[in-house]
C-alpha cells in the first residue's frame, strides 16, 4: 500500500507540474533577431532548424553557393542575426547596448536570442536582462550535462540558458609526427607519454630534437591551466588573484620560447594555425570537439590538409573549455521561438545526433551522444578526420568529469588581456615580465575599472 501511495502520489505532482507549464504564445512580429560572436552556430541553425533548411543542405551537397537561399526564415518569421566579433569585448559590449534598448527598440532591432560563452555568461545569467528557460517552454533539461545548466543559472539557481554542446577537452595530435617520435601513434600509448606536465615538457625536448615543435602557439597550453585554478580571477572583494595555474602556464610559456618547443604567435593567429597544413611541423593543439570542427579548417583544406593524420587523448591535464549557450533576451518580440529553438538543441535527438555526425561535435544530449558512440563502436567507425577514432565514446567518459569553479564575469577579460599582455613579452616587443603584467592590470583597469589591484 505505502509503494501504491507514492507511486499515485508521484504520478500526480508529475500531471500538477505539467499542468503548471506554460508554453509562450507566438508573437505577430515579422523578426527573429539572434545575436553571436561567430558563424558557428549561425551555420548549425540553418542546416537543422530554419525553415530553408533543405535547400541548405541541397546548396552545400552540391557546392554551389547558388543555390543558398537568399533569406532565411523560422516558423515564417525572417531571421536576422547581428554578428560581432569577441575580441577584446567587443561583442558584450555591443550586446549590451542591445539589451538595454530592447524595451523601446523596433520589433526590427528588438534581440530575440543571444549566444553567450563561458568566459562571460555569469554577467549575463545574473541580469534582468535575460529570461529564465521555463518562461519559454523549456523544462525539460534530463538529458542534458548537469554542468551546462549550472552555468547558466543565477544566484538563485534560476536557470537563464541552455548550450547545445558540451566541451570535454583534449590534446589533439598528428599521427604521423607521434610515429616519427614515439613509433606508435595509437592515442593510449600517445597518452602514457604526456600524461603530466613533467612528461609534456619531457617530450617537447624530444619533439625539438627530430625537428619539430610541441605546439604551435605560446598560448597554446593555456586552458589547461586555467581551468584547474583553486581560485578565481576576481574574489569577493573584486581584488584580482595570480592562481598558481596562472603562473605555471606563464612559466611553462616562458620555458617553451626559450627552448623553441613553441612559435610566438597567438591561438588564432595564422602563424599557429598555418601549422596545421600538413607542411606544418608541429605535434599538437589543444581543444574540445568543436575546436577541430571549428578552428581546424588548415588540416582539413581538400589540397594542404592532412584530413585523417590526426586523434586525440586526454594529454597532461584534464580540462575543458568553453561552450556556446543560447539565451533568451527579456523584452524580445518571441519567447515562443526561443524556446522552440533551445529545446531543438537539447531534446531533439536528431538535431543532436546531427550534430555529432555530421559537425564533429559533442552534443549537449547524453542520449544521442550515447548512441552515435554505440553506433561507431558497432560499426568500427568514428570521426574521419580522426582516422576513424572513436571520439564521441571519448568524450563520454571525460564529459562525467567536468566540474564548475573558479568562474567571473571578468574571465574573459582576464583571460584574453593575459595572454595578449604575456605575449608581447615573450616576442620581445616589451622588455620584462613585470612590464607585461603591469600593461595587463592597465588594460584591465579600463575595461572593468571596479576591479582592485594590489
Amino acid at each position: 500500500m505505502k509503494k501504491l501511495f507514492l507511486g499515485l502520489f508521484a504520478a500526480l505532482a508529475a500531471l500538477t507540474l505539467v499542468g503548471c507549464r506554460k508554453t509562450p504564445a507566438k508573437s505577430d512580429s515579422k523578426v527573429f533577431h539572434i545575436m553571436a560572436w561567430n558563424e558557428e552556430f549561425k551555420g548549425f541553425f540553418e542546416k537543422y532548424v530554419c525553415d530553408e533548411r533543405a535547400k541548405f543542405v541541397e546548396a552545400a551537397e552540391k557546392k554551389d553557393d547558388s543555390l543558398k537561399p537568399k533569406e532565411y526564415h523560422y516558423d515564417g518569421k525572417l531571421v536576422k542575426w547581428t554578428i560581432v566579433p569577441s575580441e577584446g569585448g567587443q561583442y558584450q559590449k555591443s550586446l549590451d547596448q542591445h539589451l538595454k534598448a530592447n524595451e523601446t527598440a523596433s520589433d526590427d532591432e528588438k534581440v530575440d536570442m543571444f549566444l553567450a560563452e563561458a568566459d562571460y555568461i555569469l554577467k549575463y545569467s545574473n541580469s534582468k536582462y535575460t529570461t529564465p528557460i521555463k518562461d519559454l517552454g523549456v523544462y525539460n533539461l534530463s538529458n542534458t550535462y548537469e554542468y551546462t545548466s549550472q552555468v547558466a543559472s543565477d544566484s538563485k539557481g534560476v536557470v537563464k540558458g541552455v548550450s547545445f554542446q558540451c566541451c570535454p577537452a583534449g590534446v589533439i595530435y598528428r599521427r604521423s609526427i607521434a610515429k616519427a617520435v614515439f613509433g606508435t601513434d595509437d592515442p593510449a600509448k600517445v597518452q602514457e607519454k604526456i600524461s603530466n606536465w613533467d612528461k609534456f615538457n619531457a617530450v617537447a625536448a624530444d619533439m625539438k630534437a627530430k625537428g619539430y615543435y610541441m605546439t604551435s602557439s605560446f598560448a597554446e597550453t593555456y586552458r589547461a591551466f586555467s581551468n584547474n585554478v583553486t581560485q578565481p580571477w576576481v574574489n569577493d572583494d573584486l581584488k584580482l588573484q595570480f592562481d598558481p595555474q596562472i603562473e605555471a602556464w606563464m612559466a611553462q610559456a616562458e620555458n617553451f620560447i626559450k627552448n623553441e618547443y613553441t612559435l610566438t604567435a597567438g591561438i588564432w593567429e595564422d602563424g599557429c594555425t598555418n601549422e596545421m597544413f600538413a607542411t606544418g611541423k608541429t605535434f599538437c593543439w589543444f581543444g574540445p570537439a568543436w575546436y577541430y570542427n571549428f578552428c581546424m579548417g588548415n588540416a582539413q583544406d581538400e589540397t594542404k590538409g592532412c584530413f585523417g593524420d590526426w586523434a586525440v587523448c586526454e594529454g597532461p591535464a584534464y580540462y575543458y573549455w568553453g561552450g556556446t549557450w543560447l539565451m533568451g533576451a527579456a523584452g524580445g518580440n518571441d519567447d515562443y521561438l526561443v524556446g522552440k529553438c533551445m529545446n531543438s538543441f537539447i531534446n531533439d535527438k536528431d538535431v543532436c545526433k546531427a550534430l555529432v555526425k555530421n559537425e564533429g561535435q559533442f552534443s549537449n544530449n547524453q542520449k544521442a551522444n550515447k548512441e552515435v558512440a554505440a553506433e561507431y563502436e558497432k560499426e568500427g567507425t568514428g570521426n574521419a578526420f580522426l582516422g576513424g577514432q572513436n571520439d564521441t565514446k571519448f568524450y563520454l567518459d571525460l564529459a562525467k568529469r567536468i566540474q564548475i569553479k573558479g568562474m567571473t564575469i571578468y574571465d574573459q577579460y582576464c583571460n584574453e588581456g593575459l595572454q595578449k599582455a604575456f605575449g608581447e613579452f615573450l616576442k620581445g616587443a616589451v622588455a620584462t615580465k613585470a612590464d607585461a603584467i603591469a600593461n595587463f592590470k592597465t588594460q584591465l583597469h579600463i575595461d572593468c575599472p571596479e576591479i582592485v589591484f594590489e
